[in-house]
């Protein structure tokens, strides 16, 4: 069973609806997908309605948790979560008051540099007042501040950068235990990225799952390196598009990256 295990919609900071996502993904001819939405739940149980009312596709519940370790962006997956546990809705509750607090001051922060962005707009490009960086980010292409997506995170919005503001987060510690207590499988999301191994052996140590190896940011020999430590220390591997609803090169991202379930007994007994 094909399944992408990684991907966002309209309630963090994806393009396409919980709806449109079932759709993109029965369209793509995959057998299931993750909702995995940036420290929120809301939008899985409106996947999980909609694709068993027209039949469609499988959804895992599922979520990514923002880290900081090291001063380094740390993403956890989690899959399988029990998400109407009143622990991850306290959690997530408190999440979203955050983010959307750090939206308004890194809008501000925007602002104070000559430009004009209003936080109405902005908050339109979003969804369930989820703020974050890739809506502050279109927003200041739209406006014509910058040219892409990524020219603002590396002029404005990255750490280290004028416009950010740092956010209150879990540790990954806590993160793990957290998808633990929820039933979940906890996986390190797109390990590629960090530069730093140690980080990777890091969140070895305090209890992570699995690797994702597969991801739409990775080259071969970060699959390579990911498979090698996954063997070595006997973690779960999966994969997934990370789609956030953007065409790339003419095609949406989900689907293109995945990974056969079959593989992974861990879940496939829970499928």
């Amino acid at each position: 069973m094909i399944f992408d295990l990684h991907v966002h919609t309209t309630y963090s900071d994806g393009l396409l609806t919980p709806n449109q996502v079932v759709d993109l993904a029965i369209k793509k001819g995959i057998d299931g997908i993750a909702i995995t939405d940036h420290d929120t739940i809301l939008g899985i149980e409106p996947a999980v309605l909609y694709s068993k009312r027209i039949d469609g596709v499988f959804i895992i519940p599922g979520i990514e948790l923002g880290c900081v370790y090291k001063n380094k962006d740390i993403h956890i997956l989690g899959y399988f979560i029990d998400y109407k546990s009143p622990n991850i809705i306290y959690e997530t509750n408190r999440l979203k008051e955050d983010r959307v607090s750090r939206g308004l001051k890194m809008i501000e922060k925007v602002n104070s540099l000559g430009m004009k962005l209003d936080p109405l707009e902005i908050k339109a490009l979003a969804k369930d007042d989820y703020i974050g960086r890739p809506h502050i980010a279109r927003a200041m292409v739209n406006k014509g501040y910058v040219n892409s997506v990524q020219e603002a995170f590396e002029m404005y919005l990255d750490r280290g950068n004028k416009a950010f503001v740092e956010r209150h987060t879990l540790s990954v510690k806590d993160a793990i235990e957290l998808i633990h207590k929820l039933n979940g499988i906890a996986i390190l999301a797109h390990p590629g990225l960090i530069k730093d191994r140690s980080i990777i052996e890091y969140c070895i140590e305090e209890g992570i799952d699995g690797l994702e190896a597969i991801h739409s940011k990775h080259t071969e020999g970060d699959v390579k390196s990911i498979l090698d430590i996954g063997k070595k220390h006997n973690l779960i591997i999966t994969g997934g598009s990370d789609c956030h609803g953007e065409i790339i090169n003419g095609d949406y991202l989900l689907g293109k990256y995945y990974i056969d379930i079959d593989h992974i007994s861990e879940m496939r007994g829970r499928i």
